[in-house]
């Protein structure tokens, strides 16, 4: 039987991002039609990518030339970051040792997330975040017609 750490190489795309409050209350974090990507390769790297749509263009056009305030909504409506990862097959986690990130206090850290395997779907939630918010991640295996 394949192990957790074969099933999730290759890319995913994400169906949902969710956070349940200490009270119940749900909400989408980078809004109910973020988008992004989650890839696992063979050779040990994965790489997230999240965001939220419709974040305003630079009125520059230009990648390094927005204003405080563009540069604001772009980074606020992102989460990105890479690195290697490892498979606890018995806990049925993944880690992610962070190497780049978007949001610097995660450089270095390990991002632990329980991992459940549905077919296709591949549901992520940290099992190391702080307060009483529970995050739940929704992929589905990414086809090439997915853009």
């Amino acid at each position: 039987m394949p192990t957790l750490g074969d099933q999730i190489i290759g890319a995913w795309r994400l169906e949902s991002y969710t956070a349940r409050d200490a009270d119940g209350a749900v909400r989408t974090p980078l809004g109910p039609d973020a988008d992004g990507f989650i890839i696992y390769t063979p050779d040990g790297y994965m790489s997230a990518q999240m965001m939220a749509r419709g974040r305003p263009d630079y009125a520059s056009g230009a990648f390094l030339s927005g204003t405080d305030a563009e540069l604001s909504a772009a980074a606020g409506g992102y989460l990105a970051y890479s690195g290697p990862f490892s498979v606890d097959e018995e806990a049925q986690t993944l880690s992610h040792h962070i190497a780049v990130s978007l949001f610097p206090n995660w450089l270095g850290d390990v991002q632990v997330r329980r991992a459940r395997l549905e077919g296709d779907v591949l549901t992520l939630s940290p099992e190391n975040e702080p307060g009483p918010q529970v995050q739940t991640i929704v992929w589905r295996r990414a086809a090439l017609t997915d853009s």
